[in-house]
């Protein structure tokens, strides 16, 4: 069986980068503190990108981290769907969503229309700790490189 062919543009991991990208950061309610810990720790890296995220968790993130964070709507009130349209349309390029699989989510039809978007688009999603933390050890990396991650000029 021989592999396919595939484009060099087609096997980067890494969407291209046009300067004015971004990173998402949503967590349900209780991965909050979750989130908020991962995104201390990994502060350094995640300040060097813009950043946007849901409601609560943009406040959390920019109170208890100190990240400068574009906030949006709630997950709830379109957040989610707001994050979906920013990776169709290349403003976003990776969604860090720490999902609390033990509850349902009344905005579920939002959630499955993000990780879709970010399927369709070849955007990295993580939807837990450990992938959160293997996206993150590559964005290094990025920084600077043709065609990957920009760094933020603030």
């Amino acid at each position: 069986m021989t592999a396919p062919i595939i484009s060099e543009e087609e096997s980067t991991a890494m969407p291209k980068q046009d300067g004015n990208t971004k990173l998402a950061l949503i967590a349900h309610d209780n991965k909050k503190v979750d989130l908020v810990a991962w995104a201390t720790f990994n502060r350094e890296t995640l300040a060097a990108f813009p950043l946007v995220a849901t409601g609560h968790t943009a406040r959390l993130v920019r109170d208890k981290v100190g990240l400068d964070v574009e906030e949006l709507l709630s997950g709830p009130e379109g957040g989610d769907a707001q994050i979906a349209a920013g990776v169709a349309t290349g403003e976003i390029e990776a969604v860090f969503f720490f999902v609390d699989p033990l509850f349902a989510q009344p905005h579920d039809p939002d959630i499955r229309a993000l990780l879709r978007v970010c399927n369709v688009h070849n955007v990295p999603v993580a939807t837990n700790l450990a992938t959160a933390d293997l996206i993150i050890a590559g964005l290094p990396a990025c920084v600077g490189a043709p065609g990957a991650f920009p760094t933020n000029p603030s």
